[in-house]
């Protein structure tokens, strides 16, 4: 990538293999939007995205059980795919 970028081992459909990355990617990127444009991206731009999104929502105030809620009414309907994924929401905490 041209930009500063952090990748996160994540197969598809299922969880972040190495949670405290993911978890230290997300704060560093929740508190770097303030300042500049930041980017969530994968293969299809629902499961895994979805679940990054969510987990920012709970990151930014969103109760953790809806989050999946509210990122399905503001970016995708289909967002976070797995019934893993929706768990992991609900367990999600910043610290």
């Amino acid at each position: 990538m041209s930009w500063e970028c952090r990748w996160i081992r994540w197969p598809d459909f299922w969880l972040p293999s190495d949670r405290e990355p993911f978890r230290a990617s997300l704060v560093e990127l929740w508190e770097r939007s303030e300042q500049v444009r930041v980017e969530i991206a994968c293969g299809g731009g629902i499961g895994r995205t979805g679940t990054a999104l969510a987990c920012l929502a709970v990151l930014d105030g969103i109760a953790a059980d809806e989050a999946v809620a509210y990122v399905r009414e503001h970016y995708s309907r289909r967002a976070v795919e797995a019934p893993w994924q929706r768990r992991f929401v609900k367990k999600f905490r910043p610290h």
